[in-house]
């Protein structure tokens, strides 16, 4: 009998030894936009097209509303969502990502006081085991990502005045937290602390820069003449700064016409930085490798929203393939622009319907494009020059309307894409569905 225990919990052992490998050699998906923060998934042995018109969901759990993506990482989903009933509060909530069993959640009271109230923006961000949840009203926590226990918090609101001084953003704060080294990086909007720099472990600011009113555009960090340079969009400018010290290395002043309405995060491919908004059409410009410095490509404006040549994003962050711009306009329409003139080579209707604020969050796997569309269709596609290819689609979740009460519903939040799964949430639940080839 003891050496038939003996042989179980080694073979149990090894399972979960395999289990765990299996896990660490995936791609996970720990911050906004992937592992690098660009919208790149790199794993392998993916369905090529989709066998049924529906996918099939592994599993699902019950959330409440809310913008913010799921995050995956060492086995775990997280995600943000609010309540209003029978107080308001706003939730972190951490899955076992194959039977999305819930590992810990936390509530804390959060009285909005923005316009779309539906939740949380930012994606948690999971670090060197600890999960970063910044909160629309600045409640910002630093928790043990296995645990749930809280390591830190820091109310920004109130440190940074946020809304005392008229300074918190329209539709609250959206930028996911960005971590570099032992730095935590915040798009706060703060008086002269637009950006902050926090120690990621004790959570004591190291840094402000920038008197900018924020925007909801996530900072990137980039290598650029041989240092790191983190990539700031906010409400006034186009920013780098040095991410050790705060110091701005060069700012491209862009106001607003009429509001800060900046939400795509900046695209870098290369030498050239682009950023695009809703009213404020795109801007282009290719940052100089030898020194702290950039110069202007282009700027592509059209006379409104309505009337557009180039690209005016509202939500969707673009994406560039080689020398090639391929984005969606503010009524939906997917768009393909040269990268070096801003030049429309084509549009096509087809991914999305034709609405005000319609959306697709792309990722690139290879020569293929996934898009999630703000019907809950995911389309496996290829996007090239001479147009739109699509190769299979799919229903992933259905449209909700506490995001937007219009069209009905609709699906805003990015997915994650971790484990050769898809993890997609709406204002009433997170799904998981398996992308991995038969």
């Amino acid at each position: 009998m003891a050496s038939t225990l003996f042989r179980l919990r080694v073979f149990a052992f090894g399972c979960c030894t395999l289990l765990f490998a299996a896990v660490a050699a995936a791609d996970e998906w720990p911050q906004w936009r992937g592992p690098h923060r660009d919208g790149q998934w790199r794993e392998t042995g993916l369905v090529e097209r989709f066998a049924q018109p529906k996918l099939e969901i592994l599993w699902r759990a019950p959330v409440g509303s809310g913008y913010s993506g799921p995050t995956v990482a060492d086995g775990r989903v997280f995600v943000t969502d609010r309540l209003v009933e029978p107080e308001q509060v706003e939730r972190v909530h951490c899955f076992d990502w194959q039977l999305g069993t819930t590992i810990w959640s936390y509530s804390y009271p959060c009285e909005y006081s923005i316009s779309y109230d539906a939740g949380p923006r930012a994606c948690v961000t999971i670090d060197d085991g600890r999960a970063y949840a910044l909160g629309a009203m600045g409640h910002l926590h630093c928790f043990d990502a296995g645990t749930g226990a809280i390591l830190w918090k820091r109310d920004l609101n109130a440190e940074y005045h946020l809304v005392s001084s008229q300074r918190m953003p329209i539709w609250g704060i959206a930028s996911a937290p960005l971590v570099i080294d032992d730095l935590l990086i915040l798009h706060v909007g703060g008086e002269n602390a637009c950006i902050v720099a926090l120690d990621k472990r004790s959570g004591e600011e190291q840094w402000r820069a920038l008197n900018d009113r924020a925007s909801y555009s996530a900072p990137i960090l980039i290598q650029q003449g041989g240092r790191q340079v983190v990539i700031c969009w906010t409400g006034d400018s186009l920013a780098g700064l040095a991410p050790e010290t705060g110091r701005t290395l060069w700012r491209r002043p862009f106001p607003p016409s009429r509001m800060p309405i900046g939400i795509a995060t900046p695209l870098f491919s290369g030498e050239q930085l682009f950023v695009t908004s809703f009213y404020d059409g795109s801007l282009m410009l290719r940052l100089d490798q030898k020194k702290p410095a950039f110069a202007e490509m282009w700027r592509s404006v059209g006379p409104d929203e309505r009337h557009t040549e180039g690209l005016h994003s509202i939500i969707s962050t673009p994406i560039q393939i080689k020398d090639h711009l391929y984005g969606v306009d503010s009524y939906g329409e997917l768009r393909c622009l040269r990268a070096d003139t801003g030049q429309r080579i084509w549009a096509d209707q087809t991914a999305t319907p034709r609405s005000r604020w319609s959306t697709i969050h792309m990722v690139q796997n290879a020569d293929k494009v996934w898009m999630f569309n703000e019907r809950g269709e995911l389309i496996i596609s290829r996007l090239s020059p001479a147009g739109f290819e699509e190769i299979s689609r799919a229903s992933l979740i259905e449209p909700t309307q506490n995001q937007l009460r219009r069209r009905g519903g609709v699906c805003w939040s990015h997915p994650a894409f971790a484990y050769r799964h898809i993890f997609a949430r709406n204002d009433k639940e997170i799904v998981c569905a398996s992308l991995e080839a038969k």
